[in-house]
């Protein structure tokens, strides 16, 4: 059985849809070291990050914080955002959606390294 023939690979890493509901999306997220997501947002979710392995830089609005495994941070609606990995090792976290719409459109992009704005 091959666990990670779900996967959706991205630039900075890949994720995979753990469960997805009416009202809720679940997502194992893996970010390898050195990468980031785009600096982004949402309107029709708010997410909720476990990190799970590893350390994580956040951004939301403002402000930057580094989780480490074991650690979480909720992202409001609306509330622009970011996951950067800056240690040597891949860093991975559960990320619980809620809302009323999942769809990977509903992602409003303000920067990106790789082109995708």
């Amino acid at each position: 059985m091959d666990l990670h023939k779900n996967d959706e690979h991205r630039p900075w890493g890949f994720y995979t849809v753990l469960t997805d509901g009416a009202d809720h999306k679940v997502k194992r997220i893996v970010v390898f070291p050195g990468k980031r997501l785009s600096l982004q947002r949402h309107l029709r979710r708010e997410e909720h990050w476990y990190v799970v392995s590893g350390e994580l830089m956040v951004t939301t609005g403002e402000k930057t914080v580094l989780l480490r495994a074991g650690e979480s941070i909720d992202i409001p609606f609306g509330a622009i955002h970011r996951l950067e990995n800056t240690g040597h090792s891949e860093a991975s976290l559960i990320e619980i959606q809620r809302g009323d719409y999942f769809g990977e459109d509903d992602i409003e992009r303000l920067e990106d390294d790789y082109g995708r704005i």
